[in-house]
């Protein structure tokens, strides 16, 4: 078996821009989302520890960063105060742009994660681990949950997210 730094390295050579959209996902503020990004890498070098294969790099370091930015967002939210929605509760408005469609795309990404941002933690980890292309029985395998609750709730989320990106009308 490979060691440690070189299931690191494989790890961050491969996966790397998988753990920076799960820190942009989980954090808005770019100071506290380095700090996040930070806290992710150095969990992930110290489960690699007892890594034993049983499932993919993928997955587990994908387990490892969303649990790592879900204490974040908790710990977070006990400093703030502030309340998470569930996706039912997140109203988003369409904004008026007449720029190029690059900025468009932009904006819409940017709509997205500020969308992705507010769900709470598991809904968040669902629809990231969706939009990295995982499918439903890794996600399972990951949050704990079965493969068909996995399916059914990415597919609520994803007719909510359409529906609210279209005409912006609350489902």
């Amino acid at each position: 078996m490979a060691s440690r730094e070189d299931l690191y390295q494989e790890a961050v050579r491969t996966h790397g821009a998988a753990l920076n959209r799960i820190a942009r996902a989980y954090e808005l503020n770019p100071d506290k989302r380095r700090d996040l990004l930070q806290d992710i890498h150095m969990a992930l070098w110290r489960s690699l520890e007892s890594f034993d294969g049983r499932c993919s790099l993928r997955t587990w370091l994908y387990r490892v960063g969303h649990n790592v930015a879900t204490s974040h967002v908790v710990i977070d939210r006990r400093a703030s105060s502030r309340q998470l929605l569930s996706i039912d509760q997140i109203d988003i408005t369409d904004p008026k742009s007449d720029v190029e469609e690059s900025a468009g795309r932009n904006l819409a990404v940017d709509r997205l994660m500020t969308l992705i941002h507010e769900l709470r933690p598991l809904d968040r980890q669902l629809v990231m681990l969706f939009l990295e292309g995982v499918d439903a029985a890794a996600i399972g395998e990951i949050t704990g949950i079965s493969a068909g609750n996995v399916a059914t709730r990415i597919h609520r989320i994803k007719r909510i997210l359409t529906t609210r990106f279209q005409g912006g009308a609350r489902s």
